[in-house]
C-alpha cells in the first residue's frame, strides 16, 4: 500500500483493495479524477495514463512538483529537518509564522508541513481561501523518524510516477468531467453533503444533484465512493444512482473530527456504471499495484 504523505479527512487507504477488485476496466484510456484529495486510489491504482484534478490548488501544486522532480525526497528531507528544529526550539508561534506564510506564498514544502503538523491531520480552508487549521500542539512534531517517514512516502509516490502520463490540473467536476471520453474511467470521490470539504470549499445538495447527472451522461466507465449509512442516518442521496449503477459495500470504522464522539462504523457503497463492475473472484484486468495483494 503507498500512503500519500499529504493527509486529509476521509482519505481511502482502507477501501483501495475494495475499490480495486469491484472494478472492471481494460485500462486503454484514461483514469480520471475530479476529486483526487490526498490521491491515495491514484497511487494505488496506477494507471499509465491519468488526469489528476481537484479543486484544491495546493494539492495539485505539490503532486505536480514531485511529478515534475522540482520536488525530490532530499529537498523535502532538508526542509522538514530544518522547520521541525525551528518548531521544536519557537513552539506553537512558529506553526502560526509557517502558516501566514503559506497564506501568503502558498509553497508546497510549506503546505507539507502544515498538513503534517496541524490538529488532528485536518486540511481546512476559510471562505477566503486560506488554510486555518490550528496547531497539533507538539512541538517535537518533526522527530528523525516522523521525517523519515514522510520523505519514504514522498519517495514512493515519486517512484510510482516514474513511466506514466499523468496530468494534474487545477479545475472544478465540471470541466474536469468533460474530459472524458470513450475508453476512460472516471473515479468520483465528492465531499459529503452539506459540510465543507476535506481540502478547500463547501459542497451542496445542487452540486451532488449535477454530479449524478453529469455521471449518467458520461461516455465511459464510472465508479463513486460515498458513505451509505450510519448507526444514525442513511444517506438519500444515493437514491439519485440507483436506476444506472451497481451498488458494492464495504463496512469500516471510520474517524472524522476532533472527538471520540466522532468515530463510528460506516457502511461505504462504490456505486458502479452498469456493465463495469467485476464480479466476485475477478482480478483487475489493467495494471495497478495492488495486484500482487490481490492474488496472494
Amino acid at each position: 500500500m503507498t500512503v500519500p504523505p499529504i493527509k486529509c479527512q476521509g482519505i481511502k487507504t482502507k477501501l483501495i483493495d475494495f475499490i480495486a477488485r469491484n472494478i472492471l476496466w481494460d485500462g486503454s484510456g484514461r483514469w480520471i479524477e475530479p476529486f483526487l484529495g490526498s490521491g491515495v486510489v491514484l497511487f494505488n491504482i496506477r494507471p499509465r495514463r491519468a488526469i489528476a484534478a481537484d479543486v484544491n490548488p495546493h494539492i495539485i501544486r505539490f503532486y505536480k512538483a514531485l511529478y515534475e522532480r522540482e520536488l525530490t525526497p532530499e529537498i523535502v528531507k532538508d526542509f522538514l529537518t530544518s522547520e521541525g528544529a525551528k518548531l521544536a526550539a519557537i513552539g506553537e508561534r512558529y506553526y502560526y509564522e509557517v502558516r501566514d506564510r503559506f497564506n501568503e506564498d502558498h509553497a508546497p514544502l510549506d503546505f507539507l508541513f502544515l498538513s503534517r503538523a496541524g490538529f488532528n491531520g485536518m486540511m481546512r480552508f476559510n471562505r477566503s481561501g486560506a488554510f486555518n487549521v490550528p496547531f497539533c500542539r507538539k512541538p517535537e512534531r518533526f522527530r528523525k523518524s516522523y521525517v523519515t517517514r514522510i520523505v519514504n512516502q514522498v519517495a514512493a509516490v515519486q517512484r510510482l510516477m516514474e513511466g506514466v502520463d499523468w496530468e494534474f490540473r487545477t479545475a472544478t467536476w465540471q470541466e474536469t468531467l468533460s474530459l472524458a471520453r470513450p475508453g476512460d474511467f472516471v473515479y468520483l470521490d465528492p465531499p459529503y453533503v452539506g459540510r465543507s470539504t476535506d481540502y478547500y470549499s463547501r459542497w451542496s445538495q445542487e452540486d451532488s444533484e449535477g454530479l449524478a447527472r453529469a455521471a449518467r451522461a458520461l461516455p465511459c466507465g464510472f465508479a463513486l465512493s460515498m458513505w451509505k449509512e450510519n448507526r444514525y442516518r442513511r444517506n438519500g442521496h444515493l437514491d439519485l444512482w440507483e436506476s444506472f449503477t451497481v451498488e458494492r459495500t464495504f463496512s469500516h470504522f471510520y474517524h472524522v473530527g476532533p472527538t471520540e464522539e466522532l468515530r463510528n462504523a460506516v457502511i461505504e457503497a462504490l456505486l458502479i456504471k452498469t456493465g463495469y463492475e467485476a464480479e466476485p473472484g475477478d482480478l483487475p484486468t489493467w495494471p495497478v499495484q495492488l495486484s500482487l495483494s490481490l492474488t496472494s
